[in-house]
């Protein structure tokens, strides 16, 4: 099985990846597309082109890598790092999934890092379409969670993951020990603090950071604006978390 959540940056994407990691069935993987997309051989950013690339790293051997079966593999990305390059065929052998937040947290947290973040890298669009893309393909909406919903409601909101997913829910994944991450780090250097709550976590639960009002920066409140009908569109499609 090759589960693929995904989803917008800044969207608890990777506390829920952590629980997946718990759990002990899945080998999962971190964003690896959106590492090609900064820093592939075959990179589509410029943001980070100074960092050289290593030799290999690129999206045709990462692939062979996820789809050579023989282990059930989770992976957690954002579709504009990959939409280029995805077939029918790499699309048909891929459980989806996807996982939405407000966009107005998801471009006020995004812009605490990244500033000039662009409106591909806020990243609804491309995830709305893929969305149609494969429910039109399908005939059924995939599963779609929402991010108000997991940090409201962890448990329910795993529960019901897993039952859309079709894979068993464990309870137990939803605890852990705060420490490092290591394994969800790649982008995560020089001190620029992209995992700080999670580090300092011990389950999924609500962030306390608080942002300037996006009203103050017109760039950022039209990428916000320019969000909301997407998200809003998705968001009709979301499950409801389950009790036992």
């Amino acid at each position: 099985m090759l589960l693929t959540l995904w989803a917008t940056p800044r969207s608890t994407s990777t506390a829920f990846e952590w629980m997946m990691r718990q759990r002990g069935d899945f080998e999962c993987h971190h964003e690896p597309w959106n590492e090609l997309y900064y820093y592939g051989v075959d990179r589509v950013s410029d943001r980070d082109a100074h960092v050289e690339a290593k030799p290999g790293h690129d999206y045709a051997s990462t692939w062979a890598d996820l789809a050579s079966g023989g282990r059930d593999v989770f992976v957690k990305d954002f579709v504009y790092s990959v939409e280029h390059t995805l077939t029918e065929e790499m699309l048909a052998s891929m459980t989806h999934t996807f996982l939405i937040r407000d966009p107005k947290r998801v471009v006020q947290s995004l812009a605490k890092h990244w500033p000039d973040c662009t409106w591909d890298e806020v990243g609804f669009e491309s995830l709305h379409r893929l969305f149609h893309r494969i429910a039109d393909r399908d005939g059924t909406p995939p599963p779609v969670m929402r991010s108000a919903d997991l940090l409201d409601d962890p448990a329910g909101t795993a529960r019901a993951y897993c039952a859309a997913a079709g894979i068993p829910f464990i309870a137990e994944a939803l605890d852990w020990e705060a420490g490092e991450r290591r394994e969800v780090s790649w982008y995560d250097t020089n001190g620029s603090g992209w995992h700080d709550n999670l580090r300092g976590s011990t389950g999924i639960q609500k962030p306390t950071t608080t942002y300037p009002p996006l009203e103050d920066n017109p760039r950022l409140f039209e990428l916000y604006e320019r969000a909301v009908p997407l998200y809003e569109d998705l968001a009709a499609h979301a499950f409801a978390p389950l009790t036992d």
